[in-house]
């Protein structure tokens, strides 16, 4: 079972970028998706999540340029981020919650990271 994120790169300040983070491997089910980052000499934190039934949840210095959503069936999530700022620059991290069988919860899986630079 592993998260593969993939989208990060190099864009202006004022530019775009779409991330992924496909999920695989024997998962019956997954609850909560979602995206972290973690700048250089900085904590990890959230930027964004959604629940199996689409509520989201946004970092307050992200709302209004990111969206977080989901593909159920492709057990992917995305974060598309608009309006970039040099302070977006950092490692992005997904995040999945989950059961592995009816039975078993607590699944805690992350991806590798993908990195993000905002700079001119």
């Amino acid at each position: 079972v592993q998260l593969q994120a993939s989208g990060g790169g190099l864009v202006q300040p004022g530019g775009s970028l779409r991330l992924s983070c496909r999920a695989s491997g024997s998962i019956f089910s997954i609850k909560a998706m979602g995206w972290y980052r973690q700048a250089p000499g900085k904590q990890r934190e959230l930027v964004a999540d959604i629940t199996s039934d689409g509520s989201t949840n946004y970092e307050t210095s992200v709302k209004g340029r990111f969206t977080i959503s989901r593909d159920n069936a492709k057990r992917t999530v995305y974060l598309q981020m608009k309006s970039l700022k040099p302070e977006d620059t950092a490692a992005y991290y997904c995040n999945a919650e989950g059961c592995s069988d009816p039975w078993t919860c607590g699944l805690d899986l992350w991806g590798q990271g993908t990195l993000v630079t905002v700079s001119s």
